[in-house]
């Protein structure tokens, strides 16, 4: 199953094996919304209906959906200045991830800065 980020509204999915042996997805941003299946893309196609049901729930009592935080702060600037040749690497994986080069930097700095919580 391709992952297609826009299908989370751009929050970070993580997933694990639990002590029954049953795979959990959640959202690192909101871990209330999770979800479980007996593989991981069974798990995921589960988290993507519980978020739709809670997109579903928020609008009805008239509540705003979150947003992701790194969709927050896409207008945030944030420059560094790199090498040439590490910016075309980090465009290329971005394009290939289906992500922009800034939302694609912002994971991998999430993903050194975060520590495992599991």
């Amino acid at each position: 199953m391709k992952n297609n980020h826009d299908d989370f509204d751009g929050f970070t999915i993580k997933i694990f094996l639990d002590e029954d042996s049953d795979y959990l997805a959640h959202f690192i941003e909101l871990p209330n919304v999770s979800a479980f299946g007996p593989t991981p893309a069974e798990a995921l196609i589960e988290l993507k209906t519980a978020w739709e049901l809670m997109k579903e729930c928020y609008q009805e009592d008239n509540i705003p959906v979150p947003k992701a935080p790194a969709r927050e702060l896409n207008d945030a600037p944030f420059n560094v200045p790199v090498d040439p040749l590490l910016y075309y690497r980090l465009t290329d994986e971005a394009s290939k991830a289906g992500m922009s080069l800034y939302a694609f930097v912002a994971q991998k700095l999430a993903g050194i800065t975060r520590t495992d919580t599991r």
